[in-house]
């Protein structure tokens, strides 16, 4: 049934239209919600490695936006040897994290429990801000009374003995709490965001020391994370609200006189089981996810404006600029604190906040291990066709053009 006899005698079997089709959309993202981790969850940190000395393993940013650079790819073997190429980056705006505290846990057969925590003697306006929800109507009395026991035992001796001593005797993971100064980031915003950042190297004695060494105090980027590392990008996708089933499953669309529209998944599931399975395709929200994304590689490492003024120069193009574009960042403004220059995109729009974490593999690819020399960055406006690097080079090029223009509209008014 269904074959036919050719007169060779072979006997070929009737095509029919569809042989497979693979389903359309991923399950491996449900559910497709918004998330209610706004500022990106680090759910596994790296491996500790007691030889080390302790270290962080994370840091959060401000996604500033996107430039082109120009390198040469040093990679012998590959067509692109020792050619140039141009590359999409991402800037990310990096002010120091401030170090507030740290957790102690202990490992249990059902995984980690905090233990004990201590926090740190003083704490700035926009790490207090966080723990209310409207700081203008709150009495502002946060860590007051904790504030006044570390001063009482600063006094006597070294403050939170107790729980420092229960840390260091029955802790195994050590994780520092640590806020953004929010304000050095100008996002229009003055609450900072905290997390709890693993420290992983030495034992639990040299964590705790180590995080205790850190109170107070700023964390810089360049601490964390060099140049030429691998290291993994913890965010929100950009929100894209209410979205139909082509959208946002990718269906494809029924024939051009279907009945009561067209944008739609033609059957959503036999009679019985009378129910709506969850791999059928619905309508709903898009974007808004956490994603954690893998294997981004660090171009630089830039330092603030006030230590380093030109930080967007080369060894091949020596203009004196700053890494900030003609007329600033689109949405963002001025990058004027550390930064780090990421390969490629970044999740979320500008202004959001992103955490870097290291690499939780061995980083072994002949690209990973590549090491990287640029030899132009990209800094002219962002909005519009980009003509200029710099203002001085505009300037150059039209001469007093401009200036002969507005006089002469001052003389005739």
């Amino acid at each position: 049934f269904g074959s036919r006899v050719f007169g060779s005698g072979t006997v070929r079997a009737m095509s029919h239209r569809k042989f497979e089709r693979p389903r359309h959309g991923s399950l491996g993202f449900l559910p497709r919600k918004r998330t209610k981790h706004h500022h990106g969850k680090i759910k596994s940190f790296p491996k500790d490695d007691q030889s080390k000395s302790p270290h962080l393993t994370a840091f959060m940013s401000y996604k500033a936006g996107m430039t082109h650079i120009v390198r040469e790819v040093d990679r012998p073997g590959s067509k692109l040897n020792k050619k140039e190429i141009v590359e999409p980056v991402t800037i990310l705006e990096t002010p120091p994290m401030i170090v507030v505290g740290f957790v102690g846990y202990v490992e249990t057969p059902r995984g980690l429990r905090a233990l004990t925590s201590v926090w740190a003697g003083h704490l700035s306006e926009e790490c207090k801000r966080r723990f209310y929800k409207s700081w203008q109507k709150s009495k502002q009395k946060a860590f007051t009374k904790y504030q006044k026991r570390w001063s009482e035992d600063s006094k006597e001796g070294t403050p939170m003995q107790a729980e420092v001593e229960r840390a260091k005797k029955y802790c195994q993971v050590i994780r520092a709490i640590c806020h953004t100064q929010v304000g050095k980031a100008k996002i229009g915003q003055k609450k900072a965001h905290i997390k709890e950042i693993q420290v992983n190297g030495g034992t639990t004695e040299a964590k705790v020391d180590f995080v205790m060494g850190l109170f107070e105090q700023e964390v810089k980027i360049d601490s964390c994370f060099s140049q030429d590392e691998m290291i993994d990008v913890i965010g929100t996708t950009k929100g894209k609200g209410f979205n139909g089933v082509v959208t946002r499953w990718g269906v494809t669309r029924l024939m051009r006189k279907t009945h009561r529209g067209l944008r739609k998944v033609a059957c959503i599931g036999s009679w019985h089981p009378a129910r709506v399975s969850f791999q059928v395709p619905r309508s709903g929200q898009r974007g808004y996810h956490h994603r954690t994304e893998i294997n981004k590689k660090i171009y630089r490492v830039g330092k603030n404006l006030k230590d380093d003024p030109v930080n967007a120069k080369t060894e091949n193009d020596l203009t004196e600029k700053p890494i900030t574009p003609m007329g600033g960042f689109s949405h963002y403004g001025e990058v004027n604190e550390d930064w780090v220059m990421l390969k490629g995109t970044v999740m979320g729009p500008r202004k959001r906040v992103i955490t870097l974490r290291k690499s939780l593999l061995p980083q072994v690819t002949r690209k990973a291990l590549e090491k990287v020399t640029l030899k132009f960055i990209d800094t002219s406006s962002k909005f519009g066709h980009g003509r200029f690097q710099t203002s001085e080079e505009k300037a150059k090029f039209y001469g007093n053009v401009q200036k002969k223009a507005k006089t002469e509209a001052k003389e005739e008014a």
